[in-house]
């Protein structure tokens, strides 16, 4: 059970900042007492839709963005690497296909976002860690397939992708993340107290935390195996969260 506070996620597996806030906001969820919706979007659509340039088409904030992901993807321990020609897989390629898989299958599962969480983390991994196309059928069915999903479930999901009524979800979506000012993602909407409280950017935790009355904190991750001579050793690895 939750204390009724609900934080929205608005992102796109296209976006890497989306996968470090995603991953920061699935450890909180653990020690928090929050409800977390996941709100799959249209990247594309938000810059379209709010007049803003992505920092690809700016020499600068691109040459200063490939060197800041590195730098919290170590931080957060995410396993982010670049793909080799990262304007291209986020402008040229983009996630449209992707993300209209990712919300047939958020239409589909009754126990949650268990399988579109998965999904989505499996679509991040292929983009910015294993330097895949994510515009290809053959890339969904096998994200879809790491995911959990049954090969019957993602054939239904890529037929069912190009449906007008899937088309219109992703846009409806899209649209409210716009309608709460949204400019980047991700996006983070707080409800908390019957109030709304809005959050852009993957280092946002600690205002997050101060809005919802919770507490940053590190866990710690104990991590136990079996050494070549038959030994148990143990080893507590310390993880900020922010």
């Amino acid at each position: 059970m939750t204390s009724g506070t609900v934080i929205e996620f608005f992102y796109d597996v296209v976006s890497p900042y989306s996968w470090f806030g995603f991953e920061v906001m699935c450890r909180y969820r653990n020690v928090w007492n929050v409800e977390v919706k996941l709100r799959p979007v249209l990247l594309a659509g938000i810059m379209h839709g709010s007049g803003n340039k992505p920092p690809g088409l700016i020499p600068n904030k691109f040459l200063y963005m490939t060197k800041d992901l590195g730098r919290i993807a170590k931080y957060f321990d995410v396993p982010l690497r670049c793909p080799a020609d990262p304007f291209e897989a986020m402008f040229d390629k983009g996630s449209l296909s992707a993300m209209r898989f990712v919300t047939v299958v958020q239409e589909k599962q009754k126990d949650g976002d268990k399988q579109v969480e998965k999904l989505s983390r499996e679509l991040w991994r292929r983009i910015w860690s294993e330097d895949k196309d994510i515009t290809e059928p053959a890339s969904l069915w096998e994200a879809g397939r790491k995911a959990g999903l049954s090969d019957s479930e993602i054939e239904e999901a890529l037929k069912l992708s190009t449906s007008k009524e899937i088309k219109d979800k992703l846009k409806r979506t899209t649209q409210c993340a716009l309608d709460h000012g949204a400019f980047g993602l991700p996006v983070l909407v707080c409800h908390v107290n019957g109030k709304q409280e809005k959050f852009y950017g993957s280092d946002r935790f600690e205002l997050i935390a101060h809005c919802i009355g919770e507490k940053t904190t590190v866990l710690c991750i104990i991590h136990t195996h079996k050494t070549h001579h038959g030994k148990m050793t143990t080893h507590r690895l310390k993880g900020h969260l922010t």
